[in-house]
């Protein structure tokens, strides 16, 4: 069962960090949440998935996914664990550019349009990363349920996703770290 005491306190001891850093957004931060550093660490995983898990909720969408590589980790932990249960899920991969070969696809994964697919991501700050994999979700005809994370950096995220009529649900939210 989801422990979100123990996620927190892994959270502040391996994925938060101190100094300057340039966010993928482009913004200035004096904090940074490297949460690979837990989403890649097997007692991590089984923590944000077993958490993502409670969060997904009924009905039970058939897919969840998001973009490459952040959504990757948490995408294979949801799996995991949702099969371990015996409950239907399948993944998708979104990437930021579509392969030169191949399919030449955005969106990987066994998926049928029609179907609704709830996006994951790790850390949320403008919301720009799963913006965009929703809208190539929607260009391949999927419908979005809604947009999970790990961490809020609460900076504008939320009201992004909002705007454009989605919802967003966090297991943390920055606050939550005492920042």
């Amino acid at each position: 069962m989801y422990d979100r005491q123990a996620l927190q306190q892994l959270i502040q001891q391996q994925a938060l960090k101190f100094g300057q850093f340039t966010l993928a957004s482009g913004k200035q931060a004096s904090f940074y949440l490297d949460c690979r550093q837990v989403t890649l660490d097997a007692g991590g995983a089984k923590l944000i998935g077993e958490g993502m898990l409670e969060l997904l909720a009924e009905p039970w969408p058939e897919l969840v996914g998001g973009m490459v590589i952040g959504a990757d980790p948490i995408t294979g932990a949801l799996l995991a664990l949702a099969g371990s249960r015996k409950r239907p899920l399948r993944g998708i991969m979104v990437r930021k550019e579509p392969k030169g070969h191949g399919t030449g696809k955005h969106v990987e994964g066994p998926y049928l349009a029609g179907e609704e697919v709830v996006i994951v991501e790790d850390v949320v700050t403008t919301g720009g990363s799963s913006l965009k994999a929703i809208e190539h979700c929607l260009a391949v005809g999927l419908r979005v349920r809604r947009v999970l994370a790990i961490v809020d950096r609460l900076e504008g995220g939320r009201e992004a996703f909002a705007e454009k009529g989605f919802e967003l649900t966090t297991l943390f939210t920055i606050r939550d770290f005492g920042i």
